[in-house]
């Protein structure tokens, strides 16, 4: 590691200061490039019954029932990573404006053509391109329109709502835009305050300069600009977790993670607003069991009648597995460890050649499996076995979430102990027209949250209505 530190001069660590980035973990950071983790290993995908959860008709009252207390008791809040840009959703029509040709093709003409049925005009392409997802036009409501943004308070208003009308939503956002978002708040939220009978507890934080990631050159140098300063870049989602971990240090209990762009009209909301409940009430009645088994455990020495009735529900309820005999008191401790920890319930959909993680048995390095989101990127591209198990499997991850960030005694969880560092992204970019090597964190919902408790719940397709393209406002679940 000291060789690492002798990369940097008097000003690099100024710089590294400014932005609070220690110095130890710029250098941790280089010998990532110059030593890459080993690929993520799949064993096999999650399937009904093998790591995914079927609920049954008969099973929803009870959940609905539990999610219903917890959110009159102000336990449950809303947080959507929303600092996405709208610039790729149109860089065909601005690709088109900037050439001066006036010959439509491709999306260009069908996007002319279909004009009417997009919620903006086309006069402000460029400004529209501007402005992050959450402030851009994504349905018609009557004779007006709403922004993603709207639409989150929407739901927030039915998922959220406590017994005093209070409804929290915390938004992630890029600097830049907060005053965009604080404008458009302003101007909205007494409307639908009246309309929802409701009061918005409405909150903004910034993805932490802190987790920018230091960038490299091919021979994993220090990249140096042209002005001779190192060049860091965002850290990708995963830098989330420090946001997160901030709400639950602020007194968040439950938090209900979905993307800024996974929103559709009223009109559709019920089966998602439905499943977000049930996932709620999942998570609620699983945490129950786990505290009541953790009180019994730290209660004192456990019964063998308890430790098996403890290990069938690691393995029958959070895909883990404990050790079915041994010494009693190294098998209590175990559960204990294993049970102490954040807890997750994941929506996953059937495979629809949708872009996104899917659910997997993975393969520590120890041998221990446990279940995980996993990206393509995360799985080595030159194993044949390994490439044919992800394309196996049968479902995705839509980023539809619900969190446990405390433990039963109300204290936060430090969550950057459940962090898999070992998920790092290495990709190729350039910049100022030289290669250069960036890193990504640990994804937010992949190995930022490795080493949570997890359960897989399929939820409906319906649940999925993404916008990851401008044409993608055209399909059904986004018309009026």
């Amino acid at each position: 590691m000291s060789a690492d530190l002798d990369l940097f001069t008097a000003a690099d660590l100024r710089q590294l200061a400014a932005l609070g980035i220690a110095t130890d973990e710029a250098a941790r950071q280089i010998d990532l490039f110059r030593n890459p983790p080993p690929a993520t290993h799949i064993v096999r995908p999650c399937r009904i019954g093998d790591g995914i959860r079927l609920l049954a008709p008969g099973e929803h009252p009870a959940l609905l029932a539990t999610f219903e207390t917890a959110a009159a008791q102000g336990r449950l809040g809303k947080f959507v990573p929303a600092s996405g840009a709208a610039t790729r959703m149109f860089q065909a029509l601005l690709a088109h404006l900037g050439s001066g040709n006036s010959e439509m093709t491709g999306e260009v003409r069908t996007f002319y053509e279909n004009l009417h049925r997009f919620p903006f005009q086309a006069d402000n392409i460029a400004d529209l391109a501007d402005k992050p997802k959450g402030l851009l036009q994504f349905h018609r409501d009557g004779d007006t329109t709403r922004t993603a943004f709207e639409e989150h308070l929407v739901e927030a208003a039915t998922i959220t709502r406590d017994r005093n009308g209070v409804c929290r939503l915390h938004l992630t956002v890029s600097p830049q835009h907060d005053e965009g978002f604080a404008n458009l708040l302003a101007e909205i939220r007494a409307s639908y305050e009246k309309r929802f009978d409701c009061r918005f507890d409405v909150t903004f934080s910034h993805q932490s300069p802190a987790t920018d990631t230091l960038a490299v050159d091919p021979g994993n140098q220090p990249f140096r600009q042209n002005d001779g300063t190192l060049l860091f870049r965002p850290g990708g989602h995963g830098a989330l977790i420090d946001n997160l971990q901030a709400l639950a240090a602020a007194g968040w209990d439950l938090v209900l993670i979905k993307n800024i762009d996974n929103v559709v009209p009223d009109s559709r909301k019920e089966v998602g607003l439905l499943w977000k409940k049930l996932l709620a009430g999942v998570l609620l009645t699983v945490q129950s069991r786990l505290f009541g088994y953790l009180d019994r455990l730290e209660a004192g020495p456990a019964s063998a009648e308890l430790l098996d009735e403890v290990t069938r529900f690691l393995a029958e309820e959070l895909s883990r597995h404990a050790p079915a005999a041994g010494d009693p008191e190294e098998r209590r401790r175990t559960l204990i460890r294993l049970l102490d920890r954040p807890l997750r319930v994941c929506g996953v959909v059937r495979n629809q050649s949708e872009p996104g993680g899917g659910p997997f048995w993975v393969q520590a390095p120890d041998g221990s499996l446990s279940i995980q989101i996993v990206e393509a990127s995360q799985v080595d591209s030159s194993s044949p076995e390994q490439q044919a198990i992800l394309k196996s499997s049968t479902h995705f991850n839509p980023v539809d979430l619900a969190c446990a960030l405390r433990d039963r005694r109300g204290r936060a969880y430090d969550l950057a102990r459940f962090v898999d560092p070992s998920t790092v992204f290495i990709s190729d970019k350039s910049h100022e027209g030289r290669p250069l090597k960036a890193l990504e964190r640990p994804g937010l919902w992949n190995g930022a949250m490795a080493g949570w408790n997890t359960v897989f719940v399929e939820v409906p397709a319906e649940t999925f209505a993404p916008v990851k393209t401008l044409f993608d406002l055209l399909r059904p679940e986004h018309q009026p």
